[in-house]
């Protein structure tokens, strides 16, 4: 029997991005995927300004065509491609989906789900991932010393077992592993099943110019959505679940495109328009992640991909700690604490927003329509892992009317450290980060395992009140941001060492001494 410290089921976006970010940070694991390479349908293409920030920080987001500043994404309705526009929507009424300059280092990617997942495959080989593609999970059994999980390399060598401490399920929407272990779901459900064509056509790419991406086809008799991977690559989402013949198929591009044009069929797909959350996101030493936890239909908000994502760059900080024996594990705990409620929340503003609002059932009751930078850069965690995020405080809400508030993102700002020019967000990432202007804070860490960052002398910023404002503090208080940028606590009284210790156990540790 093999052993290893985590194993992952699931070689897709977010089980390779939950590689490369334990790779990325000494833990050793196994990834088991039964397929040997991405999927032939593209599928995702949004990826956001706090994805590219988790890319950022493991040092692979050069590797990522970001969007041009204040690109926003657009969708129409148009009567074709190349026809008359009727209408332009945006994605939360009222706003358009701007990306923000002031508050990220980062801009968000357009690329194709099949380009990113090799990307993020030799990350996580090069910083020491053991990836076994082409083998199945055949069972999985757990103890409370850890899980043992039988696969099958599907070239026909003999089944092994591995063990280890702790598993992720990013095995996907219809998980086996979840259903397994009898967690159920709540949500709108089952709303409709869909079909789709990819196809290659670089003429269409011309039409590109205009900004915008997305197109709802209107026309009397035929209604469609057409979007592209900004690759030459196409896709045609029809309104139904019917299959149709290769020549019914290249009637219906040529309809959506508004002229003649060449282009080449690539592959058909089919899809479930359904929002589903996992009631639980852990059973014992079991982690679910992505779809497995979360099942929601494309958005403009990247509310799937991106979720998932944010997952797992959660939970591995957290398996780090407790596998090097920091942290108690009740830290895990905090995974399900935290990020179910992100999934909730998503689910409501996913089927709040006019694109899906129109396919749920009377019995949904809507929410207020957030913001798209308070859903990207304002959400809100609530644990055992977090001081001063009370039940009182909105799930999500602007990153400037936060200010640095514990359970949000930490905010970003420019600085220099040693004459280089970096965000704050590239000092959090390794472990716990304590910011603060008074040398006293700096003092009173002591032996913690805290790494000190002294304002205006460690990091300076153009202005003098730029740390307060952005971070809620004043001359003589402090910030304990997480190793997965979070804000864990701050205050503004003067420099006690006692305080500090037992602030940090409780946040970092879930304990109450070191």
């Amino acid at each position: 029997m093999e052993r290893t410290s985590v194993i992952i089921i699931g070689g897709s976006l977010v089980g390779l991005s939950a590689s490369l970010f334990l790779a990325w940070r000494g833990v050793p694991h196994i990834l088991i995927e039964k397929h040997r390479g991405s999927s032939p349908h593209p599928r995702a293409i949004g990826f956001t300004e706090t994805t590219l920030e988790h890319f950022r920080t493991v040092g692979i987001a050069d590797h990522i065509p970001q969007v041009p500043p204040q690109t926003r994404l657009r969708r129409a309705t148009v009567t074709s491609l190349t026809g008359e526009r009727l209408a332009e929507t945006d994605w939360t009424p009222g706003q358009s989906a701007r990306h923000s300059g002031e508050l990220s280092p980062c801009t968000g990617a357009s690329i194709a789900q099949d380009k990113l997942e090799p990307i993020l495959r030799q990350a996580a080989l090069d910083r020491g991932a053991d990836l076994r593609l082409g083998v199945e999970c055949l069972s999985f059994g757990q103890t409370d010393a850890g899980v043992t999980v039988r696969v099958r390399p599907l070239d026909g060598s003999p089944a092994y077992d591995i063990f280890a401490d702790y598993l992720i399920a990013a095995d996907g929407a219809n998980s086996p592993i979840r259903e397994s272990l009898g967690i159920t779901r709540s949500g709108v459900g089952h709303l409709r099943t869909l079909r789709s064509l990819l196809f290659h056509c670089p003429q269409a790419d011309a039409a590109l110019v205009s900004g915008i991406q997305q197109y709802e086809i209107e026309q009397s008799d035929f209604h469609a959505f057409l979007t592209t991977y900004s690759d030459s690559r196409w896709v045609l989402m029809f309104d139904d679940d019917r299959e149709r013949s290769e020549t019914e198929l290249h009637t219906a591009v040529l309809r959506a495109l508004g002229q003649e044009m060449p282009f080449e069929m690539i592959n058909t797909g089919r899809w479930e328009m359904a929002g589903r959350i996992a009631d639980q996101y852990a059973q014992g030493r079991i982690f679910l992640a992505g779809d497995a936890a979360h099942q929601l239909p494309p958005t403009r908000g990247g509310f799937g991909a991106n979720t998932g994502i944010d997952d797992v760059w959660n939970l591995t900080w957290k398996l780090q700690y407790v596998l090097a024996g920091t942290a108690s594990p009740a830290l895990l705990e905090t995974y399900d604490a935290e990020r179910r409620p992100i999934g909730w929340l998503r689910h409501q503003q996913t089927f709040s927003r006019p694109d899906y609002a129109k396919w749920v059932g009377s019995d949904f009751i809507p929410d207020t329509l957030l913001s798209d930078e308070s859903m990207e850069f304002g959400q809100l965690v609530r644990s055992a892992a977090v001081i001063g995020a009370g039940r009182e405080l909105p799930a999500a809400a602007s990153p400037v009317e936060w200010a640095g508030q514990p359970g949000t993102r930490a905010p970003h700002l420019w600085g220099r450290r040693n004459e280089q020019r970096l965000s704050t967000l590239d000092l959090f990432g390794k472990g716990f980060v304590m910011l603060s202007e008074d040398p006293a804070w700096l003092s009173a860490i002591g032996d913690l395992p805290i790494d000190g960052i002294a304002v205006g002398r460690d990091i300076v910023f153009a202005s003098d009140n730029a740390f307060s404002t952005h971070f809620g503090v004043g001359a003589h208080g402090a910030v304990l941001v997480r190793p997965d940028g979070i804000v864990a606590c701050r205050t503004n009284m003067q420099a006690n060492n006692d305080l500090l210790r037992k602030t940090f156990c409780k946040v970092a540790f879930a304990k109450t001494a070191l």
